[in-house]
C-alpha cells in the first residue's frame, strides 16, 4: 500500500519570524504582493507587513522549523509519536494540531542568513543567539495558529497546567503541591544570586470545583484582562478535566513507577508540561476555543531521567514539600490556603 504524499511548501512561500523558544522557531506563511507561489525561492523575511497575505491553504496554521540541538529529535518521529500517543487522548479540536510538510531546497539556509542578520542589529533575542535551524531536517511542522495575530477580534490567553494532582512521592503531611513547591525552590536560588523571582498560580486551583479557586488562579494568567470572564471558561473545563484524567492515570511519577526510559513515564511528564491556548472572543457571543499545545512526546536521555530523579529527591529532602524552608516566602498552593490559619498572638 502507498503511503499518504506528504504536503510541500511552495518554494515562492516567504516566511516572517514570530518567536522562537529553545528547540524551534515559529513562522507565519505568506506569500510575496503580486506574485503566483512556486515562481521564486522561499525567503525569510524579518518582519510582516500589510501587503503580504497568508496564502488560502495555510490559513490558521503556522510553521514551526527545528533548530540544530544537540539532542534534537526529527520531526518524522515527534510526528510520529503526536500520532500514535496524544492524539488518542483527546479530540481534534482540543489540540493544536501538527502535520509534516516538506521544505523547498535552501529555504532554511535562507532562514539562518536572515537569523545571523538579526543578531548583527540587535533583533534576535540574547539568550536565543548563536544557535540556528538544522540544514538536515528536511520537514517543517504545520501547526494550528494560536496566536493574536491569527486571531484578530479575540484575545489569547495561555498558561502551563503542569501537576494537577500531587506527586505520589511527596510525603505525608505536604503543604506545597509538586508545582508550588518547586516553584519555590527555584525563587530560593534566585534569590541568593539576586535574579527575579516568579509569582503563578497553583495547579490544583485551576481543576477545583469552587468557582474562586479557580478565580484565584486565573490571576496570573496573562493574555486575559477579564479573569472572571477567564475563570468562568476554565471552571469544570472538559479538556483541563481530560487532562487531569489522563494525569491521574498516568500517576506513577516522582520517585515512583516504570523506569524514567518507558513510554508511560515519557508520556506522564509530557501531559505534566503542555501549554493550555485559550482563545476568548471579545464579542461575548462568540466560541471560545482552547487547544492543548507543546505536546512532543519527552525522552528520558541526555540526562533527563536523572534529572527528574534528582528533583524529586531534593523537594523531599530539603523540605520544599512541606514548607519548612524558614526564607520562603508567602505561597498561593491550594494545599496551604486549605489549612486552618492559626489565630494571632495576643
Amino acid at each position: 500500500m502507498a503511503k499518504p504524499r506528504s504536503l510541500e511548501l511552495p518554494a515562492g512561500a516567504q516566511l516572517v519570524y514570530i518567536a522562537e523558544g529553545g528547540a524551534n522557531i515559529i513562522y507565519r506563511i505568506v506569500s510575496p504582493p503580486n506574485s503566483r507561489m512556486g515562481t521564486k525561492l522561499g525567503s525569510c523575511v524579518p518582519s510582516s507587513k500589510d501587503h503580504q497575505t497568508v496564502p488560502a491553504e495555510f490559513k490558521g496554521k503556522l510553521l514551526r522549523l527545528r533548530k540544530d540541538t544537540p539532542a534534537g529529535v526529527s520531526y518524522q518521529e515527534i510526528a510520529r509519536n503526536f500520532d500514535k500517543n496524544i492524539r488518542p487522548l483527546f479530540r481534534p479540536e482540543e489540540l493544536v494540531d501538527q502535520e509534516l510538510i516538506y521544505l523547498p531546497k535552501g529555504l532554511v539556509q535562507r532562514c539562518n542568513e536572515q537569523l545571523r542578520a538579526a543578531e548583527l542589529t540587535g533583533n534576535r533575542p540574547k539568550q536565543r543567539r548563536g544557535l540556528f535551524l538544522s540544514v538536515t531536517e528536511p520537514f517543517g511542522l504545520l501547526v494550528t495558529d494560536m496566536t493574536h495575530l491569527g486571531n484578530p477580534g479575540a484575545d489569547v490567553a495561555e498558561l502551563k497546567p503542569k501537576w494537577l494532582l500531587q506527586s505520589p512521592s511527596a510525603p505525608s503531611g505536604a503543604r506545597r503541591c509538586r508545582t508550588c513547591a518547586l516553584r519555590d525552590m527555584k525563587n530560593h536560588d534566585s534569590r541568593r544570586v539576586g535574579a527575579i523571582e516568579t509569582r503563578s498560580f497553583c495547579p490544583l486551583d485551576l481543576v477545583s470545583d469552587k468557582f474562586e479557586h479557580v478565580l484565584r488562579a486565573t490571576r496570573f494568567v496573562k493574555g486575559q484582562k477579564d479573569h472572571i470572564r477567564l475563570a468562568r471558561v476554565l471552571h469544570r473545563n472538559s479538556t483541563l478535566l481530560k487532562l487531569l484524567a489522563h494525569q491521574r492515570s498516568l500517576r506513577d511519577v516522582g520517585n515512583y513507577g516504570p523506569s524514567p526510559y518507558s513510554r508511560d513515564k515519557s508520556l506522564a511528564m509530557t501531559l505534566r508540561d503542555c501549554t493550555m491556548y485559550i482563545k476568548i472572543p471579545r464579542n461575548e457571543s462568540g466560541r471560545v476555543e482552547i487547544r492543548l499545545g507543546d505536546l512532543d512526546l519527552k525522552t528520558a536521555g541526555g540526562g533527563k531521567a536523572q534529572y527528574w530523579l534528582d528533583l524529586e529527591h531534593r523537594l523531599i529532602t530539603d523540605g520544599w514539600y512541606v514548607g519548612a524552608r524558614g526564607d520562603s516566602h508567602p505561597c498561593e498552593c491550594a494545599l496551604q490556603c486549605s489549612l486552618p490559619q492559626s489565630p494571632p498572638s495576643m
